[in-house]
């Protein structure tokens, strides 16, 4: 059984691409190219699901045509229109992984201070400006520290912890 902690979000399927069941994948991520047997995994129905790549091409810089096995036709197609896709984070190497997380994929993370120690958990992720913003629970109250990778020091993905350097003067507000 496929776990969330297992796994890590590259984006979002869009529309049907054709008739023959191809689907629209909005992502940022270039991992299918170095997976022989390469796969997505979607949540239906509160179960992760693993779904194997019959095929893949690049539309654009953030899209690809994805087709699944199995899913051949534009109804089948339709029925994964935006469901979020994840990747498996044992197929990545450590090296490779940080280029390739979007940050929602922080999501769970304990975040800890250089100086202060622990601050608190990430329970969400404010995409809704130009500024993206990770929402922490800080003391029960909610701390929104800016997704910016001069912050982030370190990133310990096997144990979910982000060592950050906090502005001077962030927790006073």
């Amino acid at each position: 059984m496929i776990k969330r902690e297992d796994v890590f979000k590259i984006g979002q399927f869009a529309k049907p691409h054709g008739i023959k069941g191809e689907i629209s994948l909005v992502t940022n991520c270039d991992v299918f190219e170095e997976s022989e047997d390469p796969y997505v995994v979607c949540e239906i129905d509160g179960i992760l699901v693993p779904f194997f790549i019959e095929e893949f091409r690049y539309k654009s810089d953030s899209v690809i045509l994805v087709k699944l096995k199995n899913v051949d036709d534009e109804k089948a197609a339709r029925g994964f229109s935006n469901l979020e896709v994840f990747y498996s984070l044992a197929e990545l190497d450590e090296e490779d992984l940080v280029g390739e997380m979007t940050w929602d994929s922080f999501i769970g993370y304990k975040v800890e201070d250089d100086t202060i120690g622990e601050i608190g958990e990430i329970i969400n992720v404010d995409e809704s400006t130009l500024n993206v913003l990770l929402q922490i629970d800080y003391k029960g109250e909610e701390l929104l520290l800016p997704a910016a990778e001069e912050l982030i020091l370190s990133a310990d993905h096997e144990n979910k912890r982000l060592v950050v350097s906090i502005p001077d003067g962030l927790l006073d507000l």
